[in-house]
């Protein structure tokens, strides 16, 4: 079993910052896709960035221009900076890796944004 593990989160004001990371084994990080989900109280889980093997980014529109989503592959962690944070931010962050039709979750970290 494959484990991923994030980090980072917390209680953070409304225009603060926060940045969340995710630890993966050696063996998958530097060949699988990965990104960052996230789940809002009562909503389904939604995607928030993703950024391939190669590098290559996407962000849903909701968080564009705010976030960035970046892979330390000697490190074999993934980060994703959040800047503006605001209320509808809240939610559990989780950090998923696939590949070849398989796929990983990490346990999730809370972030939530609030005055």
């Amino acid at each position: 079993q494959v484990q991923l593990v994030e980090s980072g989160g917390g209680l953070v004001q409304p225009g603060g910052s926060l940045r969340l990371s995710c630890a993966a084994p050696g063996s998958i990080f530097s060949i699988y896709d990965m990104g960052w989900w996230r789940q809002a109280p009562g909503k389904e889980r939604e995607l928030v960035a993703t950024i391939t093997s190669g590098g290559w980014t996407n962000y849903a529109d909701t968080v564009k221009g705010r976030f960035t989503i970046s892979r330390d592959n000697a490190k074999n962690t993934m980060y994703l900076q959040m800047n503006s944070l605001k209320a509808e931010d809240t939610g559990v962050y989780y950090c998923k890796a696939e590949k070849y039709g398989y796929s990983y979750w990490g346990q999730g970290t809370q972030v939530t944004v609030s005055s």
